[in-house]
């Protein structure tokens, strides 16, 4: 293994061989054990020979531009496009999952095209994207494959986001967020009943990587809790969980409250209300936190406001940023307290575009 004076490690082998001589892969808390030829739960990665490796690693299963509050992130590079992509797999099993046809997929060539981290980064450039997302599905199962296309996006002054369920372990966290500028984390709920029965895992790993991101690191962090009638939505577990969130992690941690659509094996549900979102979103601001969305609906909880003086700083209609009261990148123009997050000069005007991209054609 090479590497650069003064850089870490590109990448560590993440596992240990068992007696029996299985390996067991430990980038995430399942700690798969698997024989030659043999793939993990997550199906993107997999024992060949005596490593387990990124069974699309230099593949994707598409890219797209969007617009960069649509990963969501509010206070990261507003207005900006961000260049997307993802792989196959996903080492959850959530049971209202919207993207089945790439989490639960197998890594099959002929599905994937070929993107070698240089191309993403050079694709971003030439696109005028300011960042590149690992998005669509998680990019913890393809967390090595991930870090190659962040440096290369880093040699081109191109920020990376990762938009994650933050079920990692310990030590693919810390290789694979030294890379990472900005997260998004889907906190899914807040029990370990709903994570055991709905999501196929613990809460507790999730709750370590927020910490982890918030202590540890200097990724800009925000949070999704996608809100399912009359499984997650109830008023004790959002009290529980804001307050949590802003004695752990701090009351300007940015939280969106997403909207559910039916999908996945929970056709029989009913869309979120707007109420339930509102409600929520009331919850939070008397728990403390101070920039408080709600997302996948039109509302009037999508523009952020001064926190020492209460006048609007980004009005947002859906994508687009209609007013924008920021200056000297981050401070309020009427008192000048600073607004926590990652801002340039002036906003973005990408607006809600959003549309696939095709490496070759972009690079011809």
């Amino acid at each position: 293994m090479t590497t650069t004076a003064g850089e870490p490690p590109t990448r560590l082998l993440i596992q240990r061989s068992l007696p029996d001589g299985r390996i067991e892969c430990e980038v995430c808390p399942r700690c798969c054990k698997l024989r030659e030829k043999q793939d993990g739960y997550c199906r993107s990665r997999g024992r060949r020979g005596d490593q387990i490796v990124t069974l699309a690693a230099g593949r994707t299963s598409g890219l797209a531009i969007d617009p960069i509050e649509k990963k969501p992130l509010f206070h990261f590079l507003p207005g900006t496009p961000v260049l997307s992509f993802g792989t196959i797999g996903c080492n959850l099993g959530c049971r209202f999952c919207q993207n089945e046809g790439i989490t639960r997929a197998r890594v099959r060539p002929e599905r994937l095209r070929e993107a070698p981290p240089d191309q993403i980064a050079r694709a971003a450039s030439v696109l005028g994207c300011r960042s590149v997302a690992f998005t669509y599905n998680d990019p913890v199962v393809f967390f090595d494959y991930a870090i190659d296309v962040a440096k290369a996006c880093h040699a081109r002054g191109i920020q990376t986001v990762a938009v994650t369920a933050g079920y990692v372990s310990p030590k693919a966290r810390a290789e694979l967020f030294h890379h990472i500028d900005a997260a998004n984390v889907d906190l899914k709920g807040f029990s370990e009943e709903f994570y055991r029965k709905m999501i196929g895992g613990h809460l507790q790993p999730i709750l370590d990587t927020l910490l982890y991101l918030r202590r540890e690191t200097r990724v800009w962090l925000e949070i999704t809790n996608l809100l399912i009638p009359g499984v997650n939505d109830s008023t004790a577990e959002i009290d529980m969980m804001t307050r949590w969130i802003g004695e752990h992690l701090g009351p300007d941690t940015p939280i969106h409250f997403s909207a559910f659509h039916p999908a996945g094996t929970l056709t029989n549900l009913p869309p979120t209300p707007i109420a339930t979102l509102v409600r929520a979103a009331e919850i939070a601001i008397e728990s403390g936190l101070t920039y408080v969305y709600i997302g996948n609906v039109r509302s009037d909880w999508e523009s952020t406001r001064c926190a020492s003086c209460g006048e609007l700083l980004i009005e947002r209609d859906g994508y687009q940023i209609r007013t924008w009261n920021l200056k000297d990148s981050g401070r309020c123009a009427f008192c000048g307290a600073r607004c926590p997050g990652h801002f340039e000069p002036s906003a973005g005007t990408w607006g809600a575009r959003s549309f696939p991209v095709d490496l070759e054609r972009v690079l011809r």
